[in-house]
């Protein structure tokens, strides 16, 4: 039996795991069968616990252990502590177990909040109270205490505390209206049906009295194809783990180090024994080895190989993850606490539910977003209507009746229509008043958004499972409701069936064009065609309306048609889907209507930046061409002079690969015809139906400015992000949107940000970051991204050159002690360096550093190219400060051994050890490394200040302590009036300055002479900040580089 069989049973009868059955049998209210029927057998169920959370109190140790070891930087660190206590090693376990353990102490405490957070959130959701019927009784109990058979009650206004069957409700039709904004985020109303056979049960003692049984598949993710009202655990989308483009550098760079050090040990260990090849230099004879030990050497080796990898092992920073963990942790709240990414109307914050991609913020370079509620506002405003060919504008409207007069000939066509008819008018809004699902509501909460309330009083408002449905109705302020076809998205439509006070039956349609227009028999279609094509150009929303009248014969036949469906045990919706085919046909067009989305505040500008800024913004909609392409050229993001290339396929006879391949070429573009090209930068319009040629529409798209894809599914929307991420240049990906239709390619991109609009929060909870309007984007890439990058990426570098600096002359020290893996500085300095004496100046200032000012980045987008394509996280960015820490540490070594060479360095004469000297060196790197990071400031705050100058203070303090005073629990004192005694000389404070000037001089020069010679656009900004001419000779530093970046675009 293989391990996957045996976790199959395992599943089966130890956990409760259903996947093996087909379909399960539910007793509703536990009521067991009577005896003489089939034998009995209870099913096992999981409970109804929500379960987010990664730990538990029992496994939060064990399991975050082995999450925290999987780290190749800790596993590392763990294996050189484990050696240090098998083998005699030069420094004491001590000096790698204690910052190991700081490490993982602080990121355990740090996951284990995160998960404390998770196990309050499924608390609130668990301990939720829930209603139940038992004993004809409706009893309060937990929402984790439900059983799989209770029979729930459920109030207005409240949420579903876990997937529900329909048995009746108080409408006498057997109706609910239910929003699904916390699966789908949809805020929308959609309309559930009650089981024919149990909807007259109303009360609670005839509830209680069904004795029944309910056959239905097991849960499933699908959120309509079932007759459950939730699907939450199964809905919810897992994210993957996301990795930015700096944790992927400082990985190979931590390769690259890997290597430096086993060279270093491998170089000591083959010295080493060449140096002890000579008699001579052999162990003295007070150490002299047996000859068994002599005949060892491939054991002594390799100890000796441990031995200087756990010498020279601080070359590996552990403490930067800790130290990179903290400052995304801690500047995630910057974005929360930004009062400019507050939105008034709403109430709302920007928020960050992942902080692991801070810095992605400033990387990127492909911008794909949503337009319905993320562009615009998802505010439907009624336009005008069009009957039969005439229009009528808003105010011509009042209560349903037509009083006033048509649009003004310079809103109509050449050829105005004659006027229709009174009845085709009455039809056509009539058949607006009553193909709908709109209700009449008070004040509700969905989703956690408040509706219905104006100036603090609640009042009534309309609900619908479609805000084009509101708009009308609110825009045009009796019969008898028959059927109601539902909109699906497949149809595309929706109709009811109503019988009129004279008898007569109608069945009124209302859908989108090309759902409608192939169904048309008669009516003015080319008129209202026009209209249709006219106000989708000008971005409106458009829905057409027709009618048919049914005689007797052909309603019974109908409600025969619909009977049989809803009735039917199997394939219920794909049978619903033929009547729905068969009733909706032969109809006659009344007539279309117009509604407005508005575009929301300052998206424009929000794009205009984007664009600026080397960004390449892409709006991936389920909207046509037309309507789409209108809020693209409203955004700013289409210009009128600009080049459309359209990708459709509407070609005469097909366009073939060979075809296709002519979009690519240079020749000029020929107007109007069926094979279109492309002529440099230009406007990519793709319709989704196109071919699958991935590579060239690639090739066309790297060529386009920007890109509009219509008729887009959510999984086509991620399908186009993905492809973009795998082209070759890989670029960095950010989603945009505020939908469940967004979910799928905001967890795609790189970075995915929910917009907190109107379709619940469904986007929000499953991106990486949420911001309440589109404008705020700008902000946070250019502003907040701009700066989270810089400063982490000299985090990286400045962690890898001190630690250069600190382990290199541990290096040089091993060729004048004989290779003896004689450590160079003391056990507390080597374990203190990286937790105490330098951690919270680069802390800091990864957390505060504004190395140019925020108004000016807002204002002048292009600053963000600079930091494009991950440039100051390079290689040679990365061989500079390493060949700048190697030089600082052979500065530092050699200065100070030169200076030990007069043997009356004191000033009585006396002699200094080897501790002195490897203090003196300790004390030239944390002064250089400190002062270091103090030139490379530019925003400086009495916070800097303190703590850089404070590290210093906390070194010498510390210093004259542990070497001022005899320690009772240690067994040696070498360190013992060390410092205090280097202090003391003259010499040793005069090549303490020489030697941190000569170290730190060779970057400042070139520093100087790179922004004299080669500045780019921040350095020059930078310069002109600190002349101190203020914002006015920043704009106009800022307005030079412009105007030469435009005319040597002009020359070229």
């Amino acid at each position: 039996m293989d391990f996957s069989t045996l976790r199959t049973l395992i599943s089966r009868y130890c956990v409760g795991e259903e996947n093996w059955v087909d379909s399960r049998t539910i007793y509703i209210g536990h009521k067991e069968p009577p005896p003489g029927t089939e034998a009995f057998i209870q099913q096992r169920f999981p409970d109804n616990r929500i379960v987010s959370s990664k730990y538990t109190f029992w496994n939060f140790i064990p399991k975050n252990m082995f999450e925290q070891f999987r780290r190749v930087a800790n596993f590392y660190f763990l294996i050189i502590f484990l050696v240090q206590l098998i083998i005699d090693t030069p420094t004491s376990p001590i000096t790698s177990g204690l910052p190991l353990f700081f490490v993982i102490t602080v990121t355990a405490i740090k996951q284990g909040y995160e998960d404390w957070l998770r196990h309050k959130a499924d608390n609130a959701v668990n301990r939720c109270p829930v209603h139940v019927v038992q004993h004809g009784k409706v009893v309060r109990k937990q929402s984790r205490k439900l059983r799989v058979g209770d029979v729930v009650f459920v109030k207005e206004d409240e949420s579903f505390p876990c997937d529900l069957i329909l048995l009746s409700t108080s409408r006498d039709d057997g109706t609910c209206y239910v929003t699904t904004a916390s699966l789908d985020g949809e805020s929308s109303h959609k309309t559930y049906y009650a089981v024919q056979d149990t909807k007259a049960y109303s009360t609670e003692k005839e509830v209680d009295s069904i004795h029944a049984t309910i056959e239905c598949e097991q849960p499933q993710p699908d959120l309509y194809k079932s007759v459950r009202l939730t699907h939450m655990a199964l809905n919810y989308q897992s994210k993957s783990q996301k990795r930015s483009a700096v944790e992927k550098s400082m990985n190979a760079y931590l390769v690259v180090y890997l290597c430096i050090l086993i060279g270093k040990a491998v170089i000591n260990t083959v010295l080493k024994y060449a140096w002890q090849a000579d008699p001579n230099r052999d162990e003295p004879w007070y150490n002299e080895r047996t000859e068994t030990e002599r005949q060892r050497h491939l054991i002594r080796a390799f100890t000796d190989f441990l031995a200087f990898m756990v010498l020279f092992n601080y070359i590996i920073p552990v403490s930067m993850y800790v130290t990179v963990e903290m400052q995304k942790f801690l500047g995630s709240y910057f974005i929360m606490w930004d009062d400019e990414m507050f939105d008034e109307e709403l109430g709302e914050r920007a928020v960050v539910n992942t902080s692991d991609l801070n810095e992605e913020l400033g990387q990127v370079e492909y911008v794909f977003t949503d337009k319905t509620g993320t562009l615009t506002e998802n505010n439907m405003e009624f336009i005008e209507c069009c009957v039969d060919g005439h229009v009528y504008v808003p105010h011509a409207i009042c209560n349903g009746q037509v009083t006033g007069r048509s649009m003004s000939p310079s809103r109509q066509s050449n050829k105005t229509p004659a006027r229709p008819s009174q009845e085709r008018e009455e039809l056509f809004f009539r058949a607006l008043c009553l193909c709908h699902t709109v209700q009449v509501k008070e004040e509700e909460t969905v989703d956690g958004i408040k509706h219905g309330l104006h100036q603090g009083k609640s009042s009534s408002f309309y609900i619908s499972s479609s805000p084009d449905e509101v708009a009308l109705v609110e825009g045009m302020k009796r019969f008898e409701l028959l059927e109601v076809l539902t909109f699906d998205s497949v149809r595309r439509r929706m109709s009811v069936i109503v019988r009129a006070s004279t008898g007569e039956v109608y069945l009124f349609v209302k859908g989108a064009d090309s759902s409608i227009f192939p169904r048309v028999v008669s009516g003015k279609v080319d008129q209202i065609r026009a209209r249709v094509e006219q106000n989708a150009v000008e971005g409106l929303r458009t829905l057409c309306v027709a009618y048919r009248r049914l005689n007797p014969d052909q309603y019974q036949e109908v409600c025969h048609l619909l009977s049989a469906a809803k009735l039917a045990l199997q394939d219920r919706d794909k049978r619903l889907a033929e009547a729905y085919d068969l009733i909706e046909k032969d109809l006659i067009l009344l007539g279309a209507t117009a509604v407005e989305d508005r575009l929301q505040e300052k998206a424009a500008d929000t794009i205009e930046s984007l664009h600026k800024a080397g960004m390449k913004v892409w709006v991936l909609t389920g909207d046509k061409m037309e309507t789409a392409a209108a809020t693209c050229y409203a955004s700013k993001l289409f210009r009128r002079n600009t080049q459309i290339l359209e990708l459709t396929t509407k070609q005469h006879g097909g366009m073939t690969r060979d075809a296709f391949s002519g979009c690519v070429s240079h020749e000029p573009p020929t107007p109007r015809v069926d094979v279109p090209a492309l002529t440099g930068p230009g406007v990519c319009v793709c319709d989704s139906n196109s071919g699958n040629y991935k590579e060239i529409f690639l090739e066309i798209c790297r060529n386009c400015s920007a890109v509009l894809c219509c008729r887009m599914a959510p999984l086509q929307k991620a399908h186009i992000v993905k492809l973009i991420k795998a082209s070759k240049e890989h670029p960095i990906t950010l989603a945009i949107g505020d939908g469940a239709n967004d979910v799928s390619m905001i967890l795609e991109a790189h970075v995915g940000i929910g917009i907190m609009g109107k379709e619940g929060r469904q986007a929000v909870r499953n991106s990486d970051y949420a911001i309440p309007k589109f404008k705020h984007l700008k902000k946070m890439l250019l502003v907040h991204g701009h700066y989270y990058y810089i400063r982490i990426s000299e985090l990286v570098q400045y962690f890898f050159y001190k630690n250069v600096c600190f382990i290199f002359p541990q290096f040089l020290y091993q060729f004048f002690c004989g290779f003896s893996q004689q450590p160079l500085y003391d056990t507390a300095y080597l374990t203190l360096y990286n937790i105490s004496f330098t951690s919270l100046p680069i802390l800091l200032y990864s957390l505060i550093e504004q190395h140019i000012n925020m108004d000016i980045l807002k204002k002048d987008p292009s600053l963000y190219r600079d930091i494009a394509k991950n440039s100051m996280l390079q290689w040679s960015t990365f061989i500079y400060w390493t060949v700048l820490g190697v030089y600082d540490a052979v500065v530092m070594f050699f200065g100070a051994y030169f200076l030990f060479d007069n043997t009356t360095f004191t000033s009585n004469g006396q002699m200094f050890g080897n501790w002195t000297f490897g203090t003196l060196v300790f004390t030239v790197l944390v002064f250089t490394v400190t002062f270091k990071l103090a030139l490379d400031t530019h925003y400086w705050t009495w916070i800097n200040h303190f703590v850089i100058w404070g590290s210093l203070i906390f070194f010498v303090v510390f210093s004259l302590l542990w070497g001022g005073i005899i320690w009772p629990f240690l067994n040696y004192q070498r360190m013992y009036y060390v410092f205090m005694q280097m202090l003391s000389s003259g010499p040793a404070w005069l090549s303490i300055i020489l030697l941190v000037t000569a170290s730190l001089l060779p970057d400042v020069v070139k520093k100087v002479i790179w922004r004299a010679l080669w500045p780019s656009t921040t350095e020059r900004i930078q310069v002109g900040s600190v002349l101190g001419h203020g914002g006015l000779f920043c704009k106009y530093v800022v307005d030079i580089a412009k105007k030469k970046k435009k005319k040597e675009t002009m020359i070229k």
